[in-house]
């Protein structure tokens, strides 16, 4: 664990020098569809250790004067009030969300684009909302027969009833805050508008995976596929680039599937095509910064593993079929892969084993010792791990008892007696509070609670489904945790 596959640096600068030349090569102007997310890629930082989950933003940075962003939104997301599954807000909050964000870093945002709309009112109302905050608002409309009609769309009828979008920036970044928000036809809209304005503009595509210069099968892209795995899509050799130039790049179905008619409407645009492949579209040069490729491998694997984990407590709580486990579990043999290449998983297993059947947790530390922890009258099994792993990081002993009676009691007193709760044992938010209480009169606690961030980036597996509490805590001290498909309880109702 804990070993760098990934040259970040030479990442900013290779991707930021690759998407500058991208823009002389259009005559001065690009559209850039921006897929995947631009803050937190954590997808990328788990598979490609060494990759920063902010990389994308650094790049941007370095070329943030050329640069303006433009977000776009599918209006139909915003009155079907649509979530964004891994911030659990709205995906018109985290247009807002993502403004804040960017302007506090110093990118300039110039408007927002409501795509496919058609008077819905919780659009218009949030179209009044962006413009009193000062924030530009244009609207696209559908096109019937997007995008196969390529004379209807190639016309006034079509792109030409678009708003067009005022930027007056040489880098024009197209993002959203999901999937099926447009980007890509905000982006032929305004190459249809340029265009007919005597305007020199292109268009590329900057998604970083699949990588399209590793191998078809290699780990970092099954991976991928793993994590996109519920929207069907499927990585596959880019025909197109093989037949142009004899070498074999890869894509993923949906660009190799449009493309033809992308084609077309380049050609439509502006008498030809630039582009004799959707590899050529792109702008990725995270392959050529991979400087470990066992590390990478090693660690994407561990992301396959954790993504099929992740769809069977899905599918024992009822939010997915068994059509996504198959697939995952399809991905898990083309890899080669067992749950033994998970090590925490035996651990823990073997851990409930010894203590009657209770749930266990195992979490395995930087230099690649595996602790564990089993749940108590005091503790759950993911507050127990959590502290033995502290202690062994801190080098404390394992008999040493880092939170004393006085400041357990009290809160348990509390959750029981007082908020009614039946169960008595500490969550991990908890244990970390009265870890962080203890630390105020006890050297042992302080300097466990020091070496919190020497989690980040551990992998752990306990053998229930845990709470959305320990969970979300887990998440936040960058612990990669998977679980075993079981409730602790046979019940109906799970908290």
């Amino acid at each position: 664990m804990g070993k760098i596959g990934f040259d970040n640096e030479k990442y900013l600068q290779m991707q930021s020098e690759h998407i500058a030349k991208r823009i002389q090569s259009f005559g001065g102007k690009l559209y850039l569809e921006f897929g995947g997310k631009l803050f937190d890629d954590y997808h990328a930082s788990r598979v490609l250790p060494g990759f920063k989950p902010d990389s994308k933003l650094q790049m941007l940075l370095q070329l943030k004067d050329k640069a303006e962003i433009v977000i776009a939104i599918n209006a139909g997301d915003i009155e079907k009030n649509k979530v964004r599954g891994d911030t659990g807000i709205t995906y018109d909050l985290e247009i807002l969300r993502l403004i804040d964000a960017f302007k506090s870093i110093g990118l300039y945002v110039g408007s927002v684009v409501l795509t496919r709309y058609q008077n819905q009112p919780s659009a218009d109302a949030f179209k009044k909302r962006l413009e009193s905050l000062g924030v530009d608002v244009y609207r696209h409309y559908p096109i019937d027969g997007y995008p196969s009609n390529i004379p209807l769309i190639v016309s006034d009828e079509g792109f030409g009833r678009n708003d067009y979008i005022h930027t007056t920036r040489e880098l024009v970044v197209i993002t959203a805050p999901g999937p099926g928000s447009g980007k890509m036809a905000t982006c032929l809209s305004q190459l249809y508008h340029d265009n007919k304005r005597g305007i020199k503009s292109g268009y590329a595509k900057f998604e970083t995976f699949p990588i399209w210069n590793l191998p078809l099968k290699h780990p970092v892209n099954l991976a991928y596929e793993a994590a996109t795995a519920d929207l069907d899509d499927v990585n596959m050799i880019d025909p197109y680039h093989l037949t142009a130039y004899g070498i074999q790049t890869v894509n993923y179905n949906r660009d190799v599937e449009v493309f033809p008619v992308l084609n077309a409407i380049f050609e439509e645009i502006s008498g030809e095509s630039p582009y004799k492949s959707p590899t050529d579209m792109g702008v990725n040069m995270a392959g050529n910064c991979i400087i470990d490729d066992d590390a990478c491998i090693a660690a994407a694997n561990q992301e396959i593993i954790r993504r099929y984990y992740k769809a069977l407590v899905d599918k024992k709580k009822g939010v997915v079929d068994n059509d996504l486990v198959m697939k995952l579990e399809m991905i898990v043999k083309q890899a080669g892969l067992t749950q033994d290449d998970r090590e925490v998983i035996a651990v823990s297993l073997a851990k409930s084993r010894d203590n009657g059947g209770l749930p266990a947790s195992a979490i395995e530390l930087p230099n690649g010792h595996i602790v564990a922890g089993r749940t108590t009258d005091l503790l759950g099994s993911c507050s127990a791990v959590l502290l033995n792993a502290l202690k062994e990081l801190a080098g404390i002993g394992d008999e040493v008892h880092l939170i004393p009676p006085m400041v357990f009691e009290p809160i348990q007193a509390l959750k029981t007696d007082t908020l009614g709760s039946k169960n008595p044992r500490l969550h991990s938010d908890e244990t970390l509070i009265a870890l962080s209480i203890a630390a105020a009169t006890d050297e042992n606690a302080a300097k466990a609670m020091k070496c919190l961030d020497g989690l980040r980036g551990c992998e752990a597996h306990t053998t229930v489904i845990v709470s959305n509490v320990d969970a979300e805590i887990y998440k936040k001290l960058g612990i990669n945790l998977t679980c075993e498909p079981e409730y602790e309880y046979n019940t109906l109702f799970h908290k």
